[in-house]
């Protein structure tokens, strides 16, 4: 009966784990869209991609799981740029971009 109990458990904690990660990824996400806009540059594959995680403190102190994603974009078509966003929880941490062309036209 225990052994149930505890398989349950970890069942619904590996969900609860994907599922806050996914609600992490689809704000990033947003975020990188929103970005990408704002600069000018088009993001490329429509599509973000996980590269690491870690535990790190706010400046609170709290203790939240720290995500990096990954992305590419390019500025003037011919080339393809990586940029990559740091998750701290579910705020932006930061967003950098590699060095790009700009076409002033």
């Amino acid at each position: 009966m225990i052994d149930h109990l505890v398989l349950i458990a970890l069942i619904l904690l590996g969900f609860g784990y994907w599922y806050h990660g996914q609600k992490v990824k689809e704000i990033a996400y947003r975020a990188t869209q929103a970005h990408c806009q704002s600069v000018q540059v088009q993001m490329l594959d429509d599509y973000i991609a996980g590269n690491g995680l870690w535990l790190k403190r706010d400046n609170k102190g709290r203790l939240h799981l720290q995500r990096t994603f990954v992305f590419e974009f390019a500025s003037t078509g011919d080339r393809r740029y990586n940029g990559k966003i740091i998750m701290l929880g579910q705020s932006v941490e930061s967003i950098v971009m590699d060095p790009y062309r700009v076409d002033l036209g």
